[in-house]
């Protein structure tokens, strides 16, 4: 296809197509930023998928206007600059607990992210435009390297897996139980798929009735995702693991007061009062939130004691906690830490954060930026092994994860041989708090919720604030509290699926056979007259 081809005649494309592929200059770049900030609509909370309907045919409309490679790329990056700015606007919120110090990093936070995001949207509309696809060829094409894009920003550069496409069906669960065959990066491709599809309508080189044939044949598709997924709920069993009773506590504590010194055994004190509150149902084990404990629990007998007393008879209380030792040469290593105290205040299972926030926990420039890390209160932490499995008195064994570490599809649970070792469920200790009454919270929620689904595995989350609840293994709520809400949940643990679902044994691998197949028949229609 020469430049002269992607560039269609009003007459055979129509008016709003023609109109869109016809603009130059600022306004394709803010036709783009608009489609763009649209799109952000179909991400939870608002969870309008139906927007990416317009969104990327859009999209696909303003790239046949572009006669180089430099307006390819733009076009792409002003959607996906647009798309992370409104998407991720909550992460500047964090700054705000301690602004005097951290003013500096607004800009970058608020900004730069969305800078650095975009470049992946960028690379993926440029990558459509080299390949010179045709017809309904074009679709598949932009499909592939979208998620192609999209699994790539999952993993360079440690990650950052947020605000996926597909996460956009967490607010429609028949759909949402795909993930558990392709996972989350193979629902966002076929998403955007079957989405940008509108965009053939009007492409004069594909036949009007064969367009919307394949819109129908794509919208039938996710029918049947949805009454397979309907059908998979329907059969799914409420059976709840045996003799097990969870307290989970969310105290939302404001964040400028989480770890004021004033504030700090103030804090401890008052969770021990939510944990001691009566029950209608004996409690075995009592969890709180990430840091719950903002002290260093290994070096204070006295309060191990003191949290040992609000332990159920013969059960836990599980906790997040900073966690302190003496590195290789003398210096101290600070870990975010997971610790479970027994009745008798002794230490019984620790867990240390491994997949670290960076900017937040660790500072990757530090090199160039000679400040410490925002979360550390300057200190910076180190990472643990994992993930890895725990064995608890009275639980089965689980995956502990801490805040950010629930993102990452595949990488929540250890790698195991044929399933042995594998554990039965996943806790999520995290806080909120950071980011107010914002998006942030919800969509941390949803992926949480969407990891559960994809593994077959029930999935707890205890907040400091933001969402706690209990998610079973096909993403049901089985309890919940909402963000800002202060009180305990105490619920069942659902049980695990009793054998791992195609995503938890093939991991990535059919999503990656989907990926080649999109590639294959979009590069052999290009080849086609």
């Amino acid at each position: 296809m020469t430049a002269t081809d992607l560039t269609t005649t009003p007459a055979r494309l129509g008016r709003l197509p023609a109109g869109l592929a016809g603009l130059t200059g600022w306004r394709r770049l803010l036709a783009a930023a608009g489609f763009g900030g649209l799109a952000t609509l179909a991400l939870p909370p608002a969870d309008a998928v139906p927007v990416l309907l317009i969104a990327f045919p859009g999209l696909l409309w303003l790239l046949d206007g572009a006669r180089t490679k430099r307006q390819a790329f733009a076009v792409g990056w002003f959607f996906g600059f647009a798309h992370h700015l409104l998407g991720l606007y909550w992460i500047s919120a964090a700054l705000f607990t301690d602004i005097e110090r951290f003013w500096w990093a607004l800009p970058l936070s608020a900004a730069g992210l969305p800078i650095l995001l975009a470049m992946f949207t960028g690379f993926a509309t440029l990558l459509v435009w080299t390949l010179k696809g045709r017809g309904l060829g074009r679709v598949f094409l932009f499909a592939a390297s979208w998620a192609l894009f999209e699994w790539l920003r999952g993993h360079v550069f440690t990650g950052f897996p947020w605000n996926l496409v597909g996460y956009g069906w967490t607010g429609f669960l028949p759909i949402l139980q795909g993930v558990s065959l392709i996972g989350i990066y193979g629902l966002s491709l076929l998403t955007v798929l079957v989405a940008s599809l509108p965009a053939s309508l009007a492409d004069a080189a594909v036949p009007r009735r064969r367009a919307w044939s394949a819109l129908a044949v794509g919208l039938a598709l996710f029918a049947a995702l949805g009454a397979w997924g309907g059908l998979r709920l329907a059969g799914a069993s409420d059976a709840a693991v045996p003799g097990v009773r969870l307290r989970l506590v969310q105290p939302a504590i404001d964040q400028r007061l989480k770890w004021a010194a004033g504030e700090r055994v103030r804090n401890v004190q008052q969770q021990m009062e939510l944990s001691a509150a009566p029950s209608t149902e004996p409690v075995t084990h009592v969890i709180w939130a990430e840091t719950a404990v903002p002290l260093f629990l290994d070096q204070d007998a006295r309060l191990r004691q003191a949290l040992g007393s609000v332990t159920p008879p013969g059960g836990l209380l599980i906790t997040g906690v900073p966690r302190m030792e003496a590195g290789p040469e003398g210096a101290p290593l600070y870990y975010n830490s997971l610790a479970a105290v027994d009745g008798s205040g002794a230490v019984t299972g620790r867990f240390d954060k491994f997949h670290l926030v960076p900017f937040g926990e660790y500072m990757p420039l530090r090199r160039w930026l000679p400040v410490g890390a925002i979360a550390g209160n300057g200190a910076e932490f180190s990472a643990g092994p994992g993930p890895v499995s725990l064995d608890l008195k009275g639980l089965p064994p689980v995956s502990p994860l801490i805040c950010y570490e629930v993102i990452f599809p595949g990488a929540v649970l250890p790698t195991t041989k044929d399933g042995a070792g594998r554990p039965r469920w996943m806790l999520n200790l995290t806080n909120d708090a950071w980011y107010g009454n914002t998006a942030g919270p919800y969509q941390h929620f949803a992926i949480a919720r969407t990891r559960a689904v994809e593994e077959g595995m029930p999935l707890v989350r205890v907040a400091n604030t933001g969402i706690s609840g209990v998610v079973d293994s096909h993403g049901r709520v089985t309890a919940m509290l909402p963000l800002g809400h202060r009180g305990v949940i105490d619920a069942a643990l659902p049980e695990a699926l009793p054998t791992p679902t195609l995503y938890g044994r093939v991991g990535d691998g059919a999503f990656g056979l989907l990926l080649l197949t999109c590639f294959a028949v979009g590069l052999r229609a290009r080849h086609r007259r």
